[in-house]
């Protein structure tokens, strides 16, 4: 009966499996219940009992001999890695109809089990749920109320755990609070970018009282304070400000603080607010502020900072999920590669009694993790570079937890300061404002990351103060950039257009340069080919396709970016591993399609590795596109 198609929660449950030949195979699943989990068992052995049995023989309702249990931390994690990696190849072959379940358990039978999640519904990287250091459950655990209803909800309603479903309505709601706030202070003559930088050291500040790098609502308790005398409110904040700039002591905290240092608070000075205002910065900071989305957040209070866009707050930003399908192909397949590699290369090492060299093979892994470079050149608000870093903080939380279960904790004190860090995101966008908050982005996904993943807080200063996301056109550059020039006459007199609007020329124009990477992810801007002249004025237009010849000038506007990054890709010496961007729904058609063309039949051609069809996709912004 296992074989039956509509055996959706089942025991057993058969699927064919491809081999690398064309040929198939018949796999059981252990246990599957459809549009939930995949559940692998195996059973470890005992020390000093007989050699483990093979993988096949380690499932749920194999019968190894009485007492072949083996309690030592490797033999668990090893069993425990071989029941992933086969439901994660169940999961690839189910039938076409089912879909890829968000979870996959992996479980040692009387001993733990694991939890591993997609929510994406691609099924391409389960990664530990909800992160590092809480995705084992030993079997103790099951006496706890709140995990037995953790996997009442993975049996019954595993969507309802998706961290995304769940601070998506709290992060519009913080949002509309500071959109409030903002329209107020810009109605009272204050500059927007000052009103910016203000909220978001409010924000970043809410952030770390929740995570714990701040007393426990310290801040909240000083917004209470000053709701009692408005006034001392400029007083109160200046004061938390310079301390946590310095990482010294605090009155209004009553304790030392860590030294944040940074941009963020470099002469940091808070605006004046009237008591309503306060009260709602005070609500506001009630919330709990640990698992907010950084990357919707981003958008969303780009948008609160927006006049034109207010009205429109939190309607479109673009979905997590969306951009993690772009990221994990781009980055993270690779990435996992690397990591399996190193990891089968510890699991050898400690079969043949070599702890030491097992621990060195996950330190190089992390020591890789660590150096690899991430580009957006067309940035936004950090969200493709939030998940990417996201993504590979899980990563390095799965190399950590098998690095602890080999060496222990001494092994991990080893590695503290080797991390993936936001210095190694790299961002281009022309809006200042989006920069800023991109660079806030990243900071806050890393401490949160940094949190779950690490038992010590983040070393000071806590805010690093690299320039790695850079307000600067991406594409072209020019004799006096960033500024264009005045279109005279042969009389030295400025030359309007038909409408009376003054043009600019791009002198000397040139393809922009680009950062190093290891790899490039993105969603630029869409401008269709023949809107390019109207949309970015005839003067960058001419600049544009100037600087690309090779380029057929009625190509759409994202097409010079994928160019360029091919360019990049298979350039001499590059380190550039893959590319991946969001495109036009237009690329099938003929001029799109030579930029492909050329690229892919080029004597050192670049090679498609996943193409997506049409796809819906929302964007925080005035204008929506069909795109691939």
């Amino acid at each position: 009966m296992a074989a039956h198609g509509f055996n959706d929660y089942v025991f057993e449950r058969r699927v064919e499996r491809g081999r690398p030949d064309g040929t198939t195979e018949a796999g059981r699943i252990d246990l599957y219940k459809r549009g939930c989990f995949i559940l692998e068992a195996k059973q470890s052995r005992l020390r000093g009992g007989k050699k483990a049995v093979s993988e096949g023989q380690m499932d749920l309702f194999a019968t190894p001999e009485r007492g072949a249990t083996d309690t030592t931390v490797s033999g668990l994690d090893h069993v425990m890695v071989q029941a992933r990696r086969q439901a994660e190849r169940y999961a690839a072959s189910l039938p076409s109809d089912h879909p890829y379940p968000p979870f996959i358990i992996a479980c040692d039978v009387g001993r733990a089990i694991e939890l591993y999640a997609d929510f994406s519904g691609h099924g391409r990287h389960y990664a530990q749920f909800p992160d590092a250091r809480q995705f084992r459950i030993e079997l103790s655990h099951l006496a706890s109320q709140g995990i037995r209803e953790l996997l009442r909800a993975v049996w019954e309603q595993p969507q309802s755990l998706d961290p995304a479903q769940k601070t998506a309505k709290v992060t519009r709601e913080i949002a509309g609070q500071l959109a409030e706030i903002s329209k107020a202070l810009e109605g009272r003559g204050f500059e927007a970018r000052d009103v910016a930088v203000f909220l978001m050291r409010c924000l970043f500040t809410m952030f770390v009282e929740d995570v714990g790098l701040l007393r426990k609502k310290g801040f909240t308790e000083l917004l209470t304070k000053c709701l009692v005398d408005p006034t001392r409110f400029t007083f109160e904040i200046d004061d938390l400000w310079l301390h946590m700039d310095r990482g010294d002591y605090s009155p209004g905290i009553g304790e030392r603080l860590l030294r944040f240092n940074g941009k963020l608070f470099k002469n940091a000075v808070s605006l004046p607010l009237t008591k309503d205002e306060i009260r709602r910065l005070r609500d506001a900071s009630d919330a709990d502020w640990r698992d907010l989305e950084p990357a919707i957040f981003g958008t969303l209070f780009e948008q609160a900072l927006d006049p034109i866009e207010r009205k429109r707050l939190g309607a479109h930003y673009t979905p997590r999920t969306y951009v993690e399908r772009v990221v994990d192909a781009t980055i993270i397949e690779p990435l996992t590669e690397d990591w399996v590699g190193h990891q089968s290369a510890a699991e050898r090492a400690i079969r043949n009694g070599s702890t030491a060299a097992a621990i060195h093979e996950v330190e190089d892994f992390l020591r890789h993790l660590a150096s690899v470079r991430v580009l957006d050149p067309a940035c936004g608000t950090g969200n493709f570079l939030y998940v990417a870093l996201r993504r590979m903080k899980q990563l390095e939380g799965e190399a950590l937890k098998l690095l602890q279960d080999i060496g222990g904790e001494e092994a991990v004190a080893r590695v503290a300061g080797i991390s993936v860090k936001p210095d190694q995101f790299f961002g281009m966008e022309l809006n200042k404002r989006a920069v800023e908050i991109a660079e806030l982005v990243l900071w806050i996904g890393y401490i949160q990351w940094h949190m779950r993943t690490r038992s010590t807080v983040p070393p000071e200063p806590v805010l690093g103060s690299s320039d790695h996301v850079q307000a600067k056109d991406a594409l072209i550059t020019w004799a006096g950039y960033p500024h264009p020039q005045l279109k005279r006459d042969a009389l030295g007199k400025p030359v309007a257009d038909g409408q009376g609007n003054e043009l600019y020329v791009y002198p000397n124009a040139i393809s922009a340069d680009w950062p190093e990477a290891d790899f490039i992810v993105g969603n630029p801007p869409f401008v269709g080919g023949k809107d390019i002249r109207g949309r970015l004025g005839a003067g960058y237009a001419e600049a544009l396709w100037s600087a690309n010849p090779k380029v057929n000038p009625a190509a759409d506007f994202v097409m010079y970016w994928w160019d360029h990054a091919a360019e990049l890709l298979v350039r001499k010496g590059t380190r550039l591993r893959r590319f991946g961007f969001v495109t036009t729904n237009s690329i099938t058609q003929v001029f799109q399609r030579r930029v492909l063309e050329r690229r892919l039949a080029d004597a050192s051609p670049v090679s498609l590795v996943l193409a997506i069809p049409d796809h819906p996709w929302t964007k925080a912004s005035k204008d929506a596109a069909a795109v691939r």
